[in-house]
């Protein structure tokens, strides 16, 4: 099964838009349609804060990785943070995750991106296993924390 990323298009948001509600469903993230379209449709449509790319088959994708950009005087440069990545559980386990995150780096490095970052659930093992073969490592003392706005 292919990992191939296609950078996803506004008509790809029907095919979208049931793997995301899946993803928040899994995940507990209270969500609606209406919220999801209204946080998708910008990225779709080219803006430069962020790209959503289809994982798979353009038209059948099996998952998709979200990804939003931001500039880090630390690393010295553009990076980037993985928002979301889903893969369908029916193909689960077979490696795909695994090798759309080293597509994705691959792609963003030759971009001139200097890093790319993610969180991960302390609780979420299996998660932890697959970012760590994909070369993530925790930032030493560092605790990611938010402030909703």
């Amino acid at each position: 099964m292919s990992a191939a990323l296609h950078l996803a298009r506004p008509e790809d948001l029907e095919r979208l838009l049931p793997m995301v509600a899946a993803m928040h469903g899994e995940q507990g993230t209270a969500q609606d349609e209406e919220g999801r379209r209204a946080a998708l449709a910008p990225l779709l449509e080219g803006s430069p804060h962020g790209a959503v790319y289809l994982i798979g088959p353009r038209g059948a994708p099996i998952g998709y990785l979200v990804v939003t950009f931001g500039w880090s005087v630390a690393y010295g440069g553009l990076d980037a943070v993985i928002d979301e990545i889903y893969v369908r559980r029916a193909v689960r386990g077979r490696g795909i995750a695994a090798d759309a995150l080293d597509a994705l780096a691959r792609a963003l490095r030759d971009a001139g991106l200097v890093a790319l970052h993610l969180e991960v659930d302390r609780d979420n093992e299996a998660a932890q296993r697959l970012y760590a073969r994909a070369r993530f490592a925790p930032r030493e003392g560092a605790l990611p924390m938010t402030r909703l706005l």
